[in-house]
């Protein structure tokens, strides 16, 4: 591994000290990236980084809320991460990027979890996932995913892949624009 990207942080903990303590030792290149930059990784290959924002850090439950949102864009496919961030954070980001169409992506990977306080509806509308993909343990003490937000998902016409019920879950994207979506079980096209 040569490069590590990293959102901003905004609160130091032991973990992140045991990171920056691991990258200085292995002589990995850490590049912190907040809202508004552009990752190339090749010709129509690219993450646009939506969150975080100095400007506009989230105090509350900072870690999560302050967690990197990115999307990738390959062609006509593209993708969102939302890390752990919670509604509030969501809020955020609906509203810096409401009258635009950056939000919209082919594939959501759903915030923390599937938990009650992401996906809200209002953030699934202007997101639009045909695929939403949910990484999630078995038999988990939270209750995740939520059944509300599988709801909302559902409601938002989104096919939902969770990996307590589907294992591991692998995407492959083709030149053309066609979608696989690969299961530890079974692998499906659509």
């Amino acid at each position: 591994m040569k490069n590590v990207i990293i959102g901003k942080q905004f609160e130091d903990s032991e973990n992140y000290q045991k990171f920056i303590k691991i990258v200085k030792e292995r002589n990995i290149k850490v590049q912190v990236v907040e809202a508004g930059q552009r990752i190339n990784i090749e010709k129509d290959l690219y993450f646009d980084v939506l969150w975080p924002m100095s400007e506009n850090a989230i105090s509350e439950n900072s870690i999560n809320n302050n967690s990197l949102v990115c999307k990738i864009v390959y062609r006509d496919f593209s993708m969102l991460f939302t890390g752990d961030i919670e509604a509030i954070a969501e809020k955020a980001i609906f509203e810096k990027y409401k009258n635009t169409s950056i939000l919209k992506s082919t594939i959501l990977k759903v915030a923390h979890h599937g938990s009650r306080s992401s996906s809200m509806q209002e953030f699934l509308n202007v997101v639009r996932p045909k695929i939403a993909l949910i990484g999630v343990g078995e038999k988990n003490t939270f209750g995740h995913p939520n059944s509300d937000v599988l709801e909302r998902l559902k409601k938002s016409g989104s096919k939902i892949f969770r990996t307590d019920k589907d294992g591991e879950i692998t995407i492959q994207i083709n030149n053309k624009g066609r979608i696989w979506i690969n299961k530890m079980i079974e692998a499906i096209e659509l």
